[in-house]
């Protein structure tokens, strides 16, 4: 009836053993204590354990919920009371990603004083003008279409000339199949930068996928949010013309030559958004986590024909590919990993990935190998499986929003959570 209040819940996250009446167990003191349940939803299996998320009618503070969690203390492995905890603040909605980038715009968009633009008013004043450009456009809106210079494609022609023949013999057949696709369907070639609009275009008529130009580089939680809701960020402006082959920052070589492409690809998306979606209201040491994964597959990650762990580990394996961004889109890169063989190359796994330190200005001495990437996918899905998170998180493409399975409070904008 019209004013009735809804009764109040308790979440529960269950952590059980793998066995044979578990559940059976588990649910048994809500009957005996006559506790209505409200929902029941299995987690995935992890191990030797599995995940059940239950909510029922009462309030924590309700003498029963205690007994019940009592009795629950001598029958599953871990017990979390989910409505009890809140989470740090994602995205929801699409729209809610333009806050990520209000907030974070100054994060990239100064120059360093090492920069080669640093003592080019010309170029800085350039930046600027793009910064703001990427700052004004709202999700939703068409992507602007930005009139490069003469010298700006010039600088894109001669990264493209060093590039190609270097992609055409150490690039993954996804990444070739991909950028051949792109170069069909929207004018993606040597001659011109192409607009970053078209590129999202054809990429989303593949997989989904859709470029959102900002105006530098974003925080680590704000750029794993958008992969989430199969969005990434990208640069427009490109790096300064004296130094063509060089960048201290992504730049819209970085981005085209180097992400795009591998966009195009299904699994590479699905490995992408996996990350994304695990990130949403993660602890900052699980975003920290992410991001390595992140950083040795989607930036630096390759692809191996070799099929024993030990031959590949040691670098034997003369079939080494790259799919990562951070060497497609640079010949020092890929001639150091590909073929000098300078740096170890390790069997991908992820939970090794997400504590191996990297580098930020100097050729990788580690790379992380999977053998198809199909398996790079499954690997990345069965770690973030297995985080430690309070809900899960499901991207709903037809409402362009992010589905959880509870109820819960995302803290403040502003606030971050603790490592957990």
């Amino acid at each position: 009836m019209s004013g009735a209040r809804r009764p109040q819940r308790t979440s529960l996250l269950l952590q059980l053993d793998n066995r044979v009446g578990a559940l059976e167990a588990a649910l048994a003191p809500f009957s005996r204590l006559g506790l209505n349940l409200t929902q029941i939803e299995s987690r995935p299996t992890r191990g030797e354990h599995f995940d059940i998320y239950v909510d029922c009618e009462g309030a924590p503070a309700d003498p029963r919920i205690q007994q019940l969690l009592t009795e629950l203390e001598a029958i599953a492995s871990s017990i979390l009371v989910l409505d009890q905890r809140e989470v740090a603040w994602f995205p929801r909605e699409s729209h809610e990603l333009d806050q990520l980038v209000d907030e974070t715009l100054n994060a990239g968009t100064e120059l360093e004083s090492d920069h080669p633009g640093f003592q080019d008013a010309s170029y800085r004043a350039r930046r600027d003008e793009l910064a703001a450009i990427a700052y004004a456009h709202r999700t939703g809106e068409e992507i602007p279409r930005i009139e490069y210079s003469a010298a700006e494609h010039a600088t894109w022609r001669a990264v493209w000339e060093q590039l190609a023949p270097l992609q055409a013999r150490y690039g993954c057949e996804e990444y070739l199949r991909a950028r051949r696709h792109l170069m069909r369907e929207c004018a993606f070639g040597p001659d011109a930068i192409p607009q970053l609009a078209d590129v999202s275009a054809a990429i989303s008529r593949r997989t989904g996928f859709r470029m959102r130009p900002v105006p530098g580089l974003l925080g680590g939680r704000e750029f794993l949010a958008g992969l989430a809701f199969r969005v990434f960020f990208c640069t427009q402006y490109i790096r300064h013309p004296s130094v063509p082959l060089y960048t201290p920052e992504p730049d819209v070589c970085h981005e085209l030559l180097g992400h795009a492409p591998m966009f195009a690809d299904p699994s590479f998306a699905d490995l992408s958004q996996e990350i994304g979606l695990a990130s949403l209201g993660a602890s900052d040491a699980e975003i920290e986590r992410l991001a390595r994964c992140y950083w040795f597959s989607v930036e630096f990650g390759l692809v191996s024909s070799a099929t024993d762990d030990a031959a590949r580990r040691d670098g034997d394996d003369s079939t080494l590919k790259a799919y990562g961004a951070g060497l497609l889109s640079s010949p020092g890169e890929l001639l150091h990993a590909c073929e000098e063989r300078n740096a170890r190359v390790l069997p991908w796994v992820p939970e090794t990935a997400a504590v191996q330190d990297y580098p930020i200005t100097e050729f990788q001495p580690i790379y992380f190998a999977a053998g198809s990437l199909l398996e790079a996918k499954e690997a990345m899905a069965a770690f973030c499986r297995n985080l430690p998170r309070p809900f899960y998180a499901r991207y709903n493409a037809q409402t362009d929003r992010i589905w959880v399975d509870r109820s819960l409070r995302r803290a403040p904008r502003a606030e971050a959570l603790p490592a957990a």
